[in-house]
């Protein structure tokens, strides 16, 4: 009988469509300490910019959708697959699915898969969260 951890199994979190702006390139750049003339142009991306996509794309926390309890939860590890380049005024739409979940140690783990994917409909980027709910 599965738990109500694991049957957020296979759950799909809402999808979501962001414009990548000049604008928030320059300001990532800014934020990081980065200057490179290209990035404060906008003209090309830093490696970080997914994150930017994560946080301004969605309508939510993944730990809120998830039902988590937001006071105990822990960012665990995140990782980045680039597979094609994303370049500035692309529009990303985000797919996430709750790929893994389990418990160890007195701690939920819930392990998201996004894949972000341009306007042509190409996968550019596949990213791993953990996300960690202590109890």
């Amino acid at each position: 009988m599965a738990t109500q951890l694991e049957e957020k199994i296979g759950m799909k979190l809402e999808s979501y469509t962001f414009r990548v702006e000049k604008g928030k390139i320059r300001e990532l750049a800014l934020a990081i300490g980065d200057l490179k003339d290209e990035y404060l142009k906008g003209e090309s991306l830093p490696p970080t910019f997914p994150t930017v996509i994560e946080f301004w794309g969605g309508k939510g926390s993944s730990a809120n959708l998830l039902g988590l309890n937001v006071k105990k939860v822990l960012h665990g590890e995140q990782t980045y697959e680039y597979l094609k380049e994303i370049k500035p005024e692309d529009e990303i739409t985000v797919h996430s699915v709750v790929e893994d979940a389990y418990t160890k140690a007195k701690m939920n783990f819930v392990i998201i898969k996004k894949e972000f994917f341009n306007q042509q409909g190409e996968l550019v980027l596949l990213c791993r969260q953990t996300v960690i709910e202590r109890h």
